[in-house]
């Protein structure tokens, strides 16, 4: 049961639904509540513990029906030896209603358990061994097509199939999984027949052997197809979230902005609850007492001390010049996609003049506010003084313990004063003062950049021009305590 559950969950996450580690030991547990019989149950039971919105209830449905195919593996009891193949065609014509009978979804109403692919069976044990190498001949003269199959997802489960990844590993998987059902004794069989003159069962075995490796091989381009169904894309994702900013073409900017919503979306999901963190071992004295004060002093009742971390309030001032203005888009738009757990966020953009650009987010959609932002502050000359002097007139006087001021910037201000002096009064009144930089560190004190002088005013500077980077200083601003 544990391994079949476990490749299905596989399965689940290549197919973009969500599922954590306690919600996989959840539905272990239905597992064990609800029994194999019913398929339908199984599936509803299942959905409940898996799959959280509409998108990932379609998703699961459609990884379900096709991950445990009960039509292609029926636990059927054989027939007579002389009736096996017409017992298994009757039951195929008949649209798998054989001796077993099976309910209206399809799922078997006894207790055997039915198989999954790349398993030998949902419970995940096998079905006794591999086809040994001398039964295959026999096995597919035969024609008993459940006792095939059992032996193919035997096979599979010893190849692990449910490790394919690229459609390169197809023939590998096919080639392997056919030794393991006995494709040496196979072949060993044939040229006996033809050593000893039976051309026709030789040519008979052969014709059999090549029907098996077209079901092996679709069977293993259906294992393929839903252990991978969006590796592709998620193979982009991860490239695409860690390539420079300043890098990214502009055929990927819609991609991107989805991909931006679903870090976002991660972070709500992890941080919208507001939290309090109790520490045991540091006793509230005070209101231990006030507690106790019934109980003449005696202390029935102790009372620890709780740190609060409070949602954040943010300031973003961003540099909207030159290649920086590529990453401040995204900062911006990973700043306003966080409403939900970041609502106080106040947006500052400059070049030359600093201007607050926080009305705008709130009237018009996130994307045409950027387009706004770039256009109304990004065409001067990079003026580092005059924006932080700027920030002092507009909201220095907002700036509390309670804000964290994120500034995005390469710092470079075409050799004028860059400012220190006001952010050392930032820094003096603020939680903290995070400075994001998208050139490498080997960058920063070269030319006219001024890191130098402003980075002893900052809690924190780091260099930021991925996806990925902005994705973990968002993060870490979210796990910060008030």
């Amino acid at each position: 049961m544990t391994e079949v559950l476990g490749d299905f969950i596989r399965a689940l996450r290549s197919a973009d639904v969500r599922v954590s580690t306690s919600e996989s030991i959840d539905a272990g547990r239905v597992v064990g509540l609800v029994g194999l019989d019913d398929r339908r149950t199984l599936r509803d039971a299942l959905a409940q513990v898996l799959a959280k919105s509409e998108d990932e209830k379609a998703a699961f449905e459609e990884t379900f029906d096709a991950f445990f195919a009960f039509d292609q593996f029926k636990s059927r009891p054989p027939a007579a030896n002389d009736d096996r193949a017409d017992a298994a065609d009757s039951a195929e014509a008949d649209g798998g209603e054989g001796d077993d009978g099976e309910g209206e979804d399809g799922a078997p109403q006894q207790s055997g358990s039915p198989s999954a692919p790349g398993s030998g069976g949902m419970g995940g044990e096998p079905q006794g061994e591999a086809t040994p190498a001398t039964d295959l001949a026999s096995l597919l003269e035969r024609g008993d097509q459940a006792e095939l199959q059992m032996a193919l997802a035997e096979g599979a489960r010893r190849a692990q199939l449910n490790r394919i990844r690229l459609f390169t590993q197809r023939g590998m998987f096919t080639r392997r999984i056919m030794e393991l059902m006995g494709l040496d004794g196979l072949n060993d069989e044939i040229e006996r027949r033809e050593r000893d003159g039976n051309a026709p069962g030789a040519e008979r075995l052969a014709e059999l052997r090549e029907d098996l490796r077209g079901q092996v091989r679709d069977y293993v381009e259906k294992q393929l197809e839903i252990f991978t169904a969006n590796s592709g894309r998620q193979l982009r994702e991860e490239v695409l979230a860690k390539v420079r900013l300043s890098n990214i073409d502009r055929s990927d900017m819609r991609f991107m902005r989805e991909l931006v919503r679903k870090m976002a979306k991660r972070l709500i999901a992890l941080h919208s609850r507001r939290k309090k963190v109790s520490r045991r071992g540091q006793l509230d004295i005070r209101r231990t007492i006030r507690a106790n004060i019934e109980f003449d002093g005696l202390m029935f009742h102790t009372v620890w001390k709780r740190t609060k971390i409070d949602r954040p309030k943010v300031m973003a001032i961003c540099d909207v010049s030159g290649s920086v203005a590529q990453v401040a888009r995204f900062l911006l738009m990973f700043l306003y996609s966080l409403q939900e757990v970041l609502p106080g966020v106040r947006s500052f953009a400059f070049s030359g003049r600093l201007g607050e650009t926080t009305d705008l987010f709130d009237r018009e959609k996130l994307e045409d506010a950027l387009v706004d932002v770039l256009r109304d502050f990004g065409g001067g000359s990079t003026d580092y003084g005059q924006a932080f002097m700027d920030f002092e007139e507009i909201a220095l006087d907002d700036v509390d313990h309670r804000t964290t001021v994120l500034i995005l910037g390469d710092a470079r201000s075409n050799y004028g004063d860059p400012g220190g002096d006001i952010l050392k009064k930032i820094h003096a009144r603020a939680r903290r003062v995070v400075w994001l930089n998208p050139e490498p560190r080997t960058m920063w004190n070269s030319g006219d950049s001024e890191m130098r002088r402003l980075q002893p005013y900052c809690d924190k500077a780091v260099t930021c021009a991925s996806l990925k980077d902005l994705e973990r200083v968002v993060s870490e601003l979210l796990r910060s305590a008030v």
